[in-house]
């Protein structure tokens, strides 16, 4: 999109939010409604994708123009992504918003967040960075940028008040959307898959354009190896948006099988996944995802040697993948960097459908960390955005 001229008359007074990539969209997306009603109606405006789009959300620029990933990609992008913050914060400082909300995109947000609230605008992020994870020194830079912080996991609660930061625990916004039991049959019927009684795989190698040409030759080269050992199944591949799915089926054309039996749709992750017996993810949101709907999965991760170092030379822990995170321990198969290669990721996806007990041991444990992650999240963001916006004005 072009640049945007702010339109006072019609977005002074409204909620500004930016989401930077698919996930942030769509969390976005669901408390729109919440927010919009306990607002009155005042408009929001400012960064999104079509989840947020189709909500209501007036995007002066589209998400893709910030889903950049990694240290070294996004030195080639910086003096556009510089332009873009410092045309942001501009805009939204000239309207005047009764709140700012970013949502996830830290690097790109927190500078805008501390911009924002040097003019005097009260800012909420929502979904912390992952400090527990790597960079903790992130919290000094969440200090300066953020009034509240929107916690999507419980343990995050104890960092933020050891740090004095004001932050709620609001759930996970995916655990009350996605059903306590999956509806598979249902999700089958939807591709036609419900005549045989053959394997479904989900084969998803991320949502943004840079992670399908990182994953995508090892999970269809995977798909490849188990096609030929295993025989026949049924591949189902979501893509985020037309780029993608052409990228997606460009690749995975060089996989003679994999080329005859795969389905690629836009938008349908969240089917796909629950139509799945097994599913191939790439590291991030989605494996959560797979978890919530209780799916035997692979995880695999692959990004450029130079940026892979240097994160994993500030990782606090051994896990990426959000299922082993959350348990503590090694739940599901990760294969990351030089080890996100077919062969070994082929073995592993077969096990994910042949091995029932490991399956049965999933369910229930997915079924725990599911309810531990549910609450009325929509009304919980409201609340909090609405508390700062009167603070604002009492």
């Amino acid at each position: 999109m072009g640049t945007h001229r702010p339109q006072p008359t019609s977005e002074t007074n409204g909620i500004a939010w930016l989401a930077g990539e698919a996930s942030g969209d769509y969390i976005a997306s669901l408390a729109l409604p919440e927010v919009e009603k306990r607002f009155e109606g005042a408009p929001q405006y400012g960064v999104g994708g079509a989840r947020m789009r189709a909500a209501g959300f007036h995007a002066w620029h589209d998400i893709r123009e910030l889903s950049v990933r990694g240290y070294v990609e996004v030195l080639t992008h910086l003096p556009r992504l510089v332009r873009l913050r410092n045309e942001l914060v501009r805009s939204i400082a000239a309207l005047n918003p009764r709140i700012f909300v970013g949502v996830d995109a830290p690097d790109f947000n927190l500078g805008v967040e501390q911009q924002l609230r040097r003019r005097g605008v009260p800012t909420v992020h929502y979904v912390s960075p992952a400090i527990w994870a790597w960079r903790p020194e992130r919290i000094h830079a969440i200090r300066r940028s953020v009034d509240h912080m929107l916690l999507v996991f419980p343990f995050e609660q104890e960092i933020y008040r050891r740090a004095g930061i004001e932050a709620t625990y609001v759930g996970h916004p995916l655990a009350s959307v996605i059903p306590m039991v999956p509806d598979t049959e249902g999700a089958r019927r939807d591709y036609g898959l419900t005549e045989d009684t053959l394997p479904v795989v989900t084969v998803m190698p991320g949502s943004r354009l840079d992670e399908v040409k990182g994953c995508a030759a090892a999970f269809f080269g995977a798909v490849e190896k188990l096609l030929h050992r295993w025989g026949d199944m049924h591949v189902l591949i979501p893509a985020a948006d037309e780029q993608a799915r052409e990228r997606i089926i460009f690749i995975a054309g060089q996989y003679a099988r994999l080329a005859q039996r795969m389905i690629v749709r836009i938008g349908e992750s969240h089917r796909m996944i629950e139509a799945a017996d097994a599913v191939l993810v790439a590291s991030g949101t989605a494996t959560l995802e797979t978890a919530l709907y209780k799916k035997p999965m692979v995880v695999g991760y692959s990004m450029p040697a130079l940026t892979g170092m240097i994160m994993q030379k500030k990782a606090l822990i051994r896990h990426v993948s959000l299922p082993n995170i959350l348990m503590g321990e090694n739940v599901v198969p990760e294969f990351l960097q030089y080890y996100c290669c077919a062969d070994q990721i082929s073995w592993a996806l077969q096990d994910a459908l042949e091995n029932d007990a490991k399956r049965r041991e999933l369910v229930e444990r997915f079924t725990k960390l599911h309810e531990l992650l549910k609450a009325d999240t929509s009304k919980l963001v409201a609340d909090v955005l609405e508390s700062h916006a009167l603070r604002r004005w009492n």
